[in-house]
């Protein structure tokens, strides 16, 4: 039987512009034993900046994982999610969509736009910490990921 345990830190992107829930998740991330390193920033342009290593981000890491909110308020996460899957650079990254939004019709555009799962947003810590924890336990621990 493989062995899951995570050796290396974790290198996690947040885009996500509300403070409480950014909140949330620090602290969700907090029960999760895995190491991680959290990057955050509030607006689908930035994500792309950090992700492309922009000017402000010519240093930023490369992440494991992307955290998605849709409702952003430059782009909708639904058009940086567009950006991120059609750069031969960048479309290998895991993109979580994780939205307070269960209309159909979004989840399904954000499947056609190869979203790699998504996630409705919980509603207290409790549901946070669950869905963190599974988050992290699939795609950073067991999944195997492409890296440069």
């Amino acid at each position: 039987m493989p062995d899951f345990e995570r050796t290396r830190t974790a290198e996690i992107l947040i885009v996500e512009d509300n403070p409480a829930d950014v909140r949330l998740m620090r602290e969700a991330f907090r029960e999760v034993s895995g190491p991680h390193r959290l990057n955050v920033v509030e607006t689908g342009r930035k994500a792309l900046g950090f992700l492309r290593r922009e000017a402000g981000f010519e240093e930023s890491p490369r992440p494991d994982l992307v955290l998605l909110d849709l409702m952003l308020p430059d782009l909708h996460g639904l058009e940086v999610l567009a950006a991120i899957k059609e750069d031969p650079a960048l479309r290998r990254i895991p993109a979580v969509v994780f939205s307070s939004s269960q209309k159909r019709e979004e989840v399904a555009q954000a499947y056609n736009l190869n979203a790699n799962s998504y996630i409705a947003k919980p509603m207290d810590l409790a549901g946070f910490v669950r869905v963190v924890k599974g988050v992290d336990e699939f795609w950073l621990t067991m999944v195997k990921l492409a890296k440069d």
